[in-house]
């Protein structure tokens, strides 16, 4: 059978005798991870860089990749070495030939060193050839996809990783025949037999490693045409009418994403062709790779029942994605210690373009609930961080992403819009992003921008919002005259001026205000007594929604300050929600009921609560008029429900011996059932899990299910075994099953038996970092701290903090420090601290 000439060139060179005639002579070598050192030097001395990279990638996932990657590029310096990051062992490097000499390069810390003496100043060609590294290759059966953010190209291809070295790539793939397979770039030619092909892609407009990609499997493709330009969607699914359903609209919103930001802008899509590839159980919600956008394919492809927040969270992270093509992609931080730059504008950029895709939303209440609780999680902590933050080494980039980056900044962006003016935003990020095209910046070349536009003292108002952790605490009290009085202060004693929109609104017919009254004002709100005991009895009663909006969020935190008991809060909300009739107010208010019902409620006082919360929500899935309402209702009831009556009809509905009428289950929504039966030791639990699996049909479906089902498994011998399992870092790729089955391993209801997996979980959340992709680590310490509420492992878990060795990253320490938050505060509500 014929090869093709891809295979035989990477054969040849992998077998051929190296002739080693340079030895690199380095005195210091390089250290672990990218220093930041490292890559100034690089950036001073490289430019005009290319990449030409062909994989021979076989069928079996058990079988190596080899490759090659010739570099090429301009050299200022040739005085010194030159560091290529390559992060695999040094068997895995075969040859190493530098314009056309074949040198014995220095292989340390996961760098290839160039020697001096084999470069020239002016045009230099570096040709390697290797075995890839997996990991970042995320390789499953019949299908593997490239994820190389924040820097793990370089754990798969020696290259130069950072993201101010942006470079044009060429890349060509060997892979099965049966297999499609996209990239940056447009394909430019295949040639195939019955086994393999080898597929060429053209090269790509200049862009970070961290940007390149390429996926390949068994992938169909969608295409359809909006406004002139043909998008592609690559998928994996196997429900026809799920596909059916959603194709249009998620073109429509590419399309009109597209557009929007074009004309925002003033600058036509840089980057040529755009398709995207569905990828199920995706670490992320998407990845921005230009002309080849990665997302998980569930975000995308709704069922039947989805909610308003679903429909809403899918056009955002289309929005979001593709504003990254010109926030991101076009412009990128010169380094990750800006990477917030490019999320903040992805975010703030979806929230405008997701607006005229629903008319019938209230977006300002929108963007309230999207992003206020998820910042204040980690604001309000003694894990908070900066926006802005130094990174001395790209090893540590991962930790910089959270709600701080996605949520607060956000916030903090629309304050700067409301400060200068929505014309001066724009006028100057139109310069921004034509000043620096296809190139790199920083926060301070924005400012210097934006600042040419406004009389405002944006640095004085950046050290507060961007540079320093926290949030300000906003007091509403009475002077000696009886009269109103806000204060504004730092909620840590520093001496920042907090400037932003303050609107306050009266509370009813009361005397009180509700200082953040437009949903707009960021803090720690601290209200009057009399407010809180009106917000405790007429929430529902507050106009407009948004107002009702920051109020709900306002009372949650006031509870968690300790200013308000839970049990009041918990009966608020049952009140509220037998009222309201805003699809967003009731997903926001399911959301803590559901938090509250777990963790602020003690287990006798929840068996005791436990049939009204039934109630209230079956109450309001039979009132609910439209499928993705009912959805909404129907998944808070089944994670709450515990009564017999509750259990013995969740499983008739399961066994579909009963059906809700209006809501249609998915597949996915009966393996979530069946899991949600389990973890309630139901008495025929294993037998439902064990038919589940195989009612499912769709084999990523399947895989996803087989494997989270140990974690809900009746017997603790598997639960253990499950979590034994997950010590060995090749059951931790898919991170998304890791997570879905640590929160059933961790549920309230095994909360006796699984503590003591939590002080062993914790320990593995650097190693987590180490090996696992950008928001792994706090995912990981989020799901194995949910379920818990008691001093005792509060405790325990405050002491295994504060006993981290000296070195142990800062930044994983706020990740400790953040998830475990919930549960320190619990504890000391319990204790009658706060």
């Amino acid at each position: 059978m014929r090869r093709f000439l891809l295979v035989l060139v990477l054969t040849a060179l992998i077998v051929a005798p190296a002739v080693f005639l340079l030895t690199s002579r380095h005195d210091d070598p390089p250290g672990e991870g990218i220093p930041l050192t490292i890559a100034e030097d690089r950036a001073r001395r490289v430019s005009d860089l290319r990449y030409d990279v062909a994989l021979d990638i076989p069928e079996s996932r058990t079988s190596a990749i080899e490759g090659r990657l010739t570099a090429a590029f301009e050299l200022a310096d040739a005085t010194e070495s030159l560091v290529f990051d390559f992060r695999q062992p040094a068997q895995h490097v075969h040859s190493v030939d530098v314009n056309g000499t074949t040198v014995r390069a220095d292989i340390v810390n996961g760098h290839i060193v160039v020697p001096a003496e084999a470069l020239v100043d002016g045009h230099n060609v570096v040709t390697v050839t290797f075995r890839a590294g997996d990991a970042p290759l995320n390789r499953q059966d019949d299908f593997l996809y490239a994820l190389f953010v924040p820097a793990r190209a370089s754990e798969a291809l020696p290259v130069m990783d950072q993201p101010d070295l942006k470079a044009r790539w060429t890349l060509t793939l060997a892979v099965p025949a049966a297999w499609a397979a996209v990239s940056n770039g447009h394909e430019a030619g295949r040639v195939a037999d019955e086994d393999r092909q080898t597929v060429t892609f053209a090269e790509t407009e200049p862009i970070s490693t961290y940007l390149f990609t390429f996926a390949t499997g068994r992938f169909e493709i969608e295409q359809a045409e909006r406004n002139g330009r043909t998008f592609r969607m690559f998928h994996r699914e196997t429900d026809a009418g799920k596909l059916t359903r959603n194709r249009d609209a998620i073109f429509d919103l590419h399309g009109s994403a597209l557009a929007w930001l074009e004309r925002y802008t003033s600058i036509p899509y840089p980057f040529g062709k755009f398709d995207f590839v569905l990828i199920p159980s995706f670490q992320f919600g998407g990845m921005e790779h230009p002309g080849a956008v990665f997302y998980n394919a569930s975000s995308l492809l709704l069922d039947e029942s989805a909610t308003q927040s679903q429909q809403l969270g899918r056009a955002s992270l289309i929005a979001h994605e593709t504003a990254h093509m010109w926030f991101g992609d076009l412009v990128t931080m010169r380094w990750f210690n800006d990477v917030w730059m490019k999320e903040v504008f992805a975010n703030f950029m979806a929230a405008k373009i997701v607006n005229p895709s629903f008319p019938d939303v209230d977006h300002e209440l929108r963007f309230l609930y999207a992003h206020y609780p998820a910042a204040y999680g980690v604001d309000r902590t003694d894990g908070a961080n900066p926006i802005r933050q130094e990174l001395a080494n790209l090893n540590e980039a991962g930790s910089l992403y959270g709600a701080i980056i996605y949520q607060k900044a956000p916030i903090v962006m629309r304050q700067l819009e409301l400060l200068i003016g929505a014309d001066a935003m724009q006028s100057g990020l139109r310069e921004y992003l034509r000043n620096h095209a296809f190139g790199n910046a920083t926060w301070p070349d924005l400012v210097r921008v934006l600042d040419a536009r406004t009389p405002q003292d944006l640095e004085a108002w950046s050290r507060a919002w961007v540079e320093e952790p926290g949030r300000p605490r906003v007091t509403v009290r009475r002077n000696a005259d009886g009269e109103v009085v806000i204060d504004t202060v730092d909620s840590r004693g520093r001496p920042l001026e907090w400037a932003q929109r303050i609107t306050p609104v009266r509370l009813g017919d009361t005397p009180y205000l509700l200082p953040n009254g437009d949903g707009v004002g960021y803090g720690d709100f601290v209200l009057e007594p009399g407010a809180i005991d009106y917000l405790t009895t007429s929430l529902h009663d507050i106009q407009p929604a948004v107002a009702r909006g920051a109020a709900l969020i306002t009372l949650w935190e006031s509870m968690l300050e300790g200013r308000v008991a839970p049990s009041r809060v918990t009966e608020a909300l049952l009140t509220a929600l037998s009222q309201e009739r805003d699809q967003l107010t009731i997903a926001r208010m399911l959301g803590y009921l559901r938090e509250a019902y777990w963790r602020f409620t003690a287990p006798q006082d929840r068996m005791t609560l436990t049939p009204r919360v039934e109630d209230v929500l079956d109450a309001g899935l039979a009132r609910a008029s439209t499928a993705s309402e009912k959805a909404a209702w129907f998944d808070a009831y089944t994670a709450v429900a515990l009564t017999p009556d509750a259990l013995a009809r969740l499983e008739r509905i399961w066994r579909r011996d009963e059906a809700i009428p209006g809501l249609t289950l998915s597949e996915d929504d009966e393996a979530d059932l069946a899991l949600e039966l389990a973890v309630r030791n139901v008495p025929e639990a294993a037998a439902i899990l064990d038919a589940q699996r195989e009612r499912i049909g769709n084999p990523d479906r399947k895989a996803r299910f087989t494997f989270v089902m140990p974690a809900a498994s009746p017997a603790a011998a598997d639960r253990a075994a499950f979590f034994e399992r997950l010590t060995d870092v090749a059951n931790r790729q898919r991170e998304a099953w890791v997570l879905e089955g640590l929160r059933y391993l961790h549920h309230p209801l095994r909360a006796e038996t699984s503590q003591a997996f939590v002080i062993p979980a914790l320990r593995m959340v650097r190693d987590i970092q180490r090996t696992g992709d950008i928001f792994f680590p706090k995912r990981w310490a989020d799901a194995t701290l949910d379920g818990y509420r008691t001093p005792e492992l509060a405790d325990e878990v405050r002491q295994f903090i504060e006993a981290l060795p000296d070195d142990y990253p800062q930044r994983l320490e706020w990740v400790l420090l953040s998830a475990a938050d919930p549960l320190f505060r619990a504890a000391a509500i319990q204790r009658g601290e706060r």
